[in-house]
């Protein structure tokens, strides 16, 4: 797939045309579906951003989705790495990579390995969690894909009930 033709250029900017007026459902659906085509999720911020300015979320995806693209390292190699990050640094924004790893075809064995390293890296962050937080989000991220890969739903949280 070529880069032009990878995806569909951005739609125009937020709300009926870009004239201020409050984005439509079906805008907001529209950046959605554009981040997920984009990003294999949609961040819980950016679930509540596009209720106000969807194009705010479509030139996020376009910038995330520029790093991720197959090069020397595959996606999911690349959203395993991120996984990792996010235990080590026990972040929970972080852990969140683990769903476009999967949707990316990473296994359940390259995730373990990658929260493993999370782990170990845990002991050399200055002023981190620490190894013993790290287990706990590493727990975490592997409950959380057995869960995803079941049909459950990604996040737990309810979802964002407010607009700007």
């Amino acid at each position: 797939m070529s880069e032009e033709t990878a995806f569909p250029a951005s739609p125009a900017p937020a709300g009926r045309g870009g004239g201020g007026l409050p984005p439509t459902p079906e805008e907001i659906e529209a950046a959605n579906a554009y981040m997920r085509a984009r990003m294999l999720f949609v961040p819980r911020m950016f679930q509540a951003i596009n209720r106000s300015n969807p194009a705010i979320g479509r030139a996020f995806a376009d910038y995330y989705e520029a790093g991720k693209r197959d090069r020397h390292l595959t996606r999911a190699v690349k959203e395993l790495i991120f996984t990792a990050i996010g235990v080590a640094t026990a972040s929970p924004a972080c852990l969140i990579h683990l769903i476009p790893a999967i949707e990316a075809g990473a296994s359940r064995e390259q995730l373990r390995e990658a929260v493993l390293i999370g782990v170990l890296a845990a002991g050399f962050v200055p002023h981190g969690a620490g190894i013993p937080y790290a287990c706990q989000y590493a727990a975490k991220v592997l409950e959380t894909a057995d869960r995803y890969r079941a049909g459950e739903p990604w996040e737990y949280a309810r979802p964002p009930d407010f607009s700007f």
